[in-house]
């Protein structure tokens, strides 16, 4: 009633099927500039990728200014509680 059931391997362990190999062409591939595959934009998909690239660059820039940002006011908190200390510890110092 509750044995386990272990799985069957269909092929024996450690055996690893390989594929076969592609059949040899009958005439030799002739490459040329006709046979390349080139992208062609309609005005509509030019102006959906200009689009998204603009959307991108401003999402980018935000991120950027607002990194700058919260380093800059990290900076000037760390400069005004210098000067706070400085003047506590001078302060003490004197012995007021």
């Amino acid at each position: 009633m509750l044995r386990p059931r272990i799985p069957v391997n269909p092929l024996p362990t450690g055996t690893i099927p390989l594929p076969s190999p592609p059949a040899p062409d009958i005439e030799p591939r002739r490459e040329s500039a006709t046979a390349r595959a080139t992208v062609q934009l309609t005005p509509g998909s030019a102006l959906a990728l200009a689009a998204g690239g603009g959307a991108v660059v401003l999402v980018v820039g935000a991120v950027l200014v607002s990194m700058l940002l919260a380093v800059a006011i990290t900076g000037v908190s760390v400069a005004v509680i210098t000067v706070v200390l400085r003047l506590l510890v001078k302060d003490l110092q004197k012995g007021r």
